[in-house]
């Protein structure tokens, strides 16, 4: 898909980018590359590929999960101007 320097004025318009008319032409040229290469890479087969969740086959290293805290939530809730139930009351903001 070849774009022309008026494709190029409306893609800079609607981008809000400010694009010289000497560089329009190098601008278009190069969209029309990417342009292509999305169309080449569109037809490539990956019916025989396994979706991945992430690029690199690396796992998370992950902490034992074990309590390091004690429980404050008495003590913390002293202070507060009102709980019920282990749980902070506040005031009702949407109606």
């Amino acid at each position: 898909m070849a774009l022309d320097n008026t494709d190029v004025e409306k893609i800079a318009h609607l981008a809000r980018l400010q694009i010289s008319a000497s560089d329009t032409l190098e601008v278009a040229q190069r969209i029309t590359n990417i342009l292509d290469m999305i169309d080449q890479m569109q037809g490539v087969d990956t019916s025989q590929v396994a979706p991945m969740a992430h690029p690199f086959d690396a796992s998370q290293r992950l902490r034992p999960d074990v309590v390091t805290e004690t429980d404050q939530r008495d003590y913390l809730q002293k202070i507060a101007p009102a709980t019920q139930d282990g749980l902070y009351l506040v005031p009702k903001v949407i109606e």
